[in-house]
């Protein structure tokens, strides 16, 4: 999902406005400086869509140095550190955001999806049915549903496997997105072969 769709509230009716004292210059972020951060953090996006990691970094790492707490910048440098392998400090930056808003469902999303690839299969499930039941807007949580599928379908532990609740939740993510989804779809698959429905699954 662009963070720039769920940033944009926030950049519509905030403005802040840090000031110290004595001869340190007054640090103003204008609903203007963010707008500017998050067009910065969208090019981010898009450029690490389309492999250019070294721009991504850049990007988002020019809208740190301004504002180290500017969480749309900090939930796309965790982006950019999974997609490295850097998980430690992927799941640090999602810690950040959250911390900084604990609404960012997608941050909190990734982290379980961190987690799931770190073997915390616990932790990992546990964010991904709290996350369900918090019932977001209608994409974020098919979304949700999507992963928490994949989840339950092809977790290495056989124990967090659930292939009936998979296809469940499979098919409302789908329906959501109007059966246009295709890789929501392709998941609705990888549930249904969980369960041994082999023919559903084709």
């Amino acid at each position: 999902m662009k963070i720039a769709k769920v940033f944009a509230l926030s950049v519509a009716i905030l403005s802040v406005a840090t000031v110290i004292r004595a001869s340190v210059p007054v640090i103003v972020a204008t609903p203007g400086r963010m707008r500017a951060d998050m067009k910065l953090v969208t090019d981010a996006q898009d450029q690490l869509k389309n492999g250019d990691v070294i721009g991504a970094k850049r990007n988002v790492d020019a809208v740190l140095q301004r504002d180290p707490a500017f969480w749309p910048a900090l939930y796309v440098r965790a982006q950019i550190y999974s997609h490295e392998g850097k998980y430690d400090l992927a799941l640090k930056d999602c810690n950040e955001a959250l911390r900084h808003d604990r609404s960012v469902v997608e941050a909190a999303l990734l982290r379980a999806t961190i987690n799931a690839r770190l073997g915390k299969y616990a932790e990992a499930l546990r964010e991904f049915d709290y996350l369900v039941s918090l019932h977001p807007r209608n994409v974020t949580l098919a979304r949700v549903l999507s992963d928490h599928v994949w989840f339950r379908a092809t977790c290495p532990n056989a124990s967090f496997r659930n292939g009936q609740q998979a296809v469940k939740d499979a098919k409302a993510a789908c329906s959501i997105m109007i059966w246009k989804d295709e890789e929501m779809i392709d998941t609705l698959a990888v549930a249904y072969a969980e369960t041994g429905d082999f023919n559903s699954a084709v």
